[in-house]
């Protein structure tokens, strides 16, 4: 028997319940892992509230962790018991101390980069790295704005888009988050709770507007996006943490020829050598500075429930990692 996060019903962070499971050996193509650090993400919540529908009720939630492998499957060449791996995205499960993952889902972790931080940055980092490279290929003189600049993507966006020589436009709600903002590569920072961002980027770019947006928010910004977009710039809206946006007209795409975008990592990683490369890339820029990471959080595995009600509440910054009892 091994501790878990379960949720029987949906709604709030109360709906998170530590519980006993048993999760077998490894079948065919599979792999068990202990976990040493776990992941949260916002899609964590999506699917605790019902916004994204889980493949079954219970659950346990989890898109990203880091473990040892304690055991391999038949058929497995890959990996081997001791290995520490990670693994971002489907299938989901990794609120747990340990779990069964299917082989071809898990990346080796260079012995360089902590656990924790792996574990931090795993879905964020290849979340980014997509957004930047592949879905829009962000070059050097864009300017781009990034909503939710200090969240766990945001920043790692901010730090790789400035790297790349782009110019960064950066949202957050407060003045503590505008000054991380800044640090991590953000040329102007717009504090939304006392500023239209939409008429400061108007200000910023000389009426121009921006190549490109970087929306997690979702219904609160949404509108205000398009309207930052220069003409033929793309929307890429990867989140909805203040509610999903209202139906879009074609109307509205078609008097900027503007491109609108709601990308999700696993199709950019659905085949093997694409997951191995973009985590390849993250862990690199990781090793050489380009991306600094921030575990500002760390909540033992039993308080998911905190973990959820201050990350929704705004009370985090950067990326918050769940660390199982007895580990290190």
């Amino acid at each position: 028997m091994v501790k878990v996060i379960r949720v029987h019903e949906l709604g709030g962070p109360e709906v998170l319940k530590w519980e006993d499971v048993e999760i077998g050996d490894p079948k065919d193509g599979e792999i068990r892992v202990r976990n040493k650090a776990i992941g949260i993400n916002f899609i964590d919540i999506y699917y605790r509230k019902g916004v994204y529908k889980a493949p079954a009720v219970p659950f346990t939630p989890g898109m990203e962790a880091v473990g040892v492998v304690t055991a391999v499957g038949p058929g497995v060449t890959e990996q081997r018991v001791g290995d520490v791996v990670a693994y971002a995205g489907n299938p989901m499960g990794a609120y747990a101390e340990e779990q069964i993952l299917p082989a071809d889902k898990v990346v080796p972790v260079p012995s360089s980069v902590d656990p924790v931080i792996a574990a931090s940055v795993m879905l964020k980092g290849m979340t980014a790295q997509f957004l930047l490279r592949r879905c829009f290929k962000v070059e050097s003189g864009h300017t781009i704005l990034v909503h939710a600049a200090a969240g766990g993507v945001g920043s790692l966006l901010c730090q790789w888009a400035n790297a790349l020589g782009a110019i960064v436009i950066g949202t957050v709600s407060t003045a503590e988050k505008a000054a991380q903002a800044k640090e991590d590569g953000c040329h102007h920072v717009i504090v939304t709770k006392h500023e239209n961002f939409v008429e400061r980027v108007a200000d910023i770019t000389s009426g121009q507007g921006v190549e490109v947006v970087y929306d997690s928010v979702g219904k609160d910004t949404f509108e205000g996006s398009l309207a930052c977009l220069k003409t033929r710039g793309q929307l890429v809206s990867f989140g909805q943490s203040s509610g999903t946006p209202e139906p879009v007209p074609l109307s509205a795409l078609a008097a900027k020829s503007l491109c609108l975008t709601r990308p999700s990592l696993m199709h950019y990683t659905a085949k093997r050598d694409e997951l191995l490369d973009t985590a390849s890339e993250v862990f690199a820029n990781i090793a050489t500075g380009v991306l600094r990471v921030r575990v500002n959080h760390k909540y033992p595995l039993s308080q998911a429930a905190q973990a959820h009600l201050d990350l929704e509440n705004r009370k985090t910054t950067g990326s918050i990692v769940l660390i199982p009892d007895g580990v290190n």
